[in-house]
């Protein structure tokens, strides 16, 4: 079911324990962007988080705009901008400058906040998010298309307001919104013709719901008269890989139980149902990660095609389990061996060489005439010029 154009990239949250140098840690998130860049992957998304103290990056538009000129051809997405947070006015123009400054690199992802804690120090309350975020994704989509908007709502006032730059790219960047459980992205999507970015596509909840929310995207996108295309549908997840199983789980010691206890302590119901035992087992027997070989990641995304059908990206969930070199190593082995297999980069030199194989004796027995046709070409030739002296001699 593989399609041949699937891209690949990361969700940069990022995750980075509490004992990590943060200066040194972001700096890290750079370099990984440039590796990745090196590498060929086609997207990063950068998250934005204001609490917790794991996931450090509160503007993505100002670490893509160091991104980006440390990067020659990977798209930079905000992954996402939590728009309730933001004047829609002052978003919109922050993301224009941008696609004119990567000159059509970027992409914008919008979500409504995941974590409680921001909101709850903007004295916003969890159940006005939702809500909040299609108001202010609707008077962007129009000031991106270059319109004057007039609006009070219960949060933001503006009085003519209208983007004094329109975008670079025509009509205006990719827009994705954020999805997990619920239908709030999939009807973001649907209404306004948008990709979709499944956050938590191999997590239990997430993964039973990929169909539901892709369904919902296109029930809506119908009623508007369009169709949802597969291409711009993303599913993220945790992965990291080694030449062998037992290397990717040593690895993994390094940082994976410091990533679980923070979502153990910000979200006790994200894992609260897992079974007794080690949860890095666990996690990897129920699917939800991937700590092994290149060939458990093919598995990992078949079975995604599988639940999803056809979509565009995956997204590596970047965690920072394994020390720097290994994580390297794991995006490099994702590089060298997922990326070709779902691409069929292979499929012709396969090909070519079973051809070859099937006709080899065909194929020695040729390549031994050729080369006794020269033996006997060069003889006669010799033969011929000493008989040529001989003549002369006389």
């Amino acid at each position: 079911m593989s399609d041949p154009t699937l891209r690949s990239g990361i969700f940069l949250a990022p995750f980075h324990p509490t004992e990590e140098d943060p200066t040194l840690a972001i700096r890290r998130d750079l370099e990984l962007v440039e590796w990745l860049d090196r590498l060929g992957y086609e997207e990063a998304w950068i998250g934005e988080h204001h609490s917790a103290g794991f996931e450090i990056i509160s503007s993505p538009e100002v670490f893509i705009a160091a991104a980006a000129e440390r990067t020659k051809r990977i798209k930079l997405g905000t992954g996402v901008v939590s728009l309730p947070y933001h004047n829609p006015l002052m978003a919109a123009n922050r993301i224009i400058q941008l696609d004119h400054m990567t000159m059509g690199r970027v992409m914008f992802g919008a979500g409504p906040g995941l974590l409680a804690s921001d909101a709850m120090m903007l004295g916003i309350e969890p159940i006005q998010q939702r809500d909040r975020m299609m108001e202010a994704l609707d008077v962007i989509l129009r000031l991106f298309r270059g319109e004057s908007v007039t609006e009070t709502s219960d949060w933001y006032t503006l009085k003519d307001a209208k983007v004094h730059l329109l975008p670079f790219t025509k009509p205006y960047p990719e827009v994705c919104v954020a999805s997990t459980v619920t239908p709030s992205g999939g009807r973001a999507a649907g209404k306004y013709d948008l990709g979709m970015l499944c956050v938590a596509a191999t997590q239990p909840d997430g993964f039973d719901a990929l169909g539901v929310n892709w369904r919902t995207a296109q029930e809506i996108a119908a009623e508007h008269g369009r169709k949802m295309d597969p291409a711009r549908l993303r599913l993220v997840g945790p992965m990291h890989i080694a030449e062998t199983r037992e290397e990717a789980r040593r690895n993994a010691n390094f940082g994976f139980y410091k990533w679980f206890d923070y979502f153990q302590r910000i979200n006790p119901a994200r894992f609260a149902s897992l079974p007794k035992g080690d949860p890095l087992d666990i996690l990897i027997a129920g699917g939800a990660i991937v700590c092994g070989t290149p060939e458990d990641a093919i598995k990992q995304i078949d079975r995604l095609y599988a639940k999803q059908g056809q979509f565009g990206a995956f997204l590596q969930l970047a965690h920072n389990w394994a020390n720097w070199d290994a994580t390297k190593k794991s995006y490099e082995l994702y590089a060298r061996y997922v990326v070709p297999h779902f691409r069929k980069a292979n499929l012709h030199r396969v090909q070519s060489l079973e051809w070859t194989t099937a006709h080899n004796q065909e194929l020695v027995a040729m390549a031994q005439q050729a080369q006794q046709a020269m033996f006997a070409k060069h003889k006669a030739e010799r033969e011929e010029k000493e008989k040529a002296k001989g003549r002369a001699a006389e």
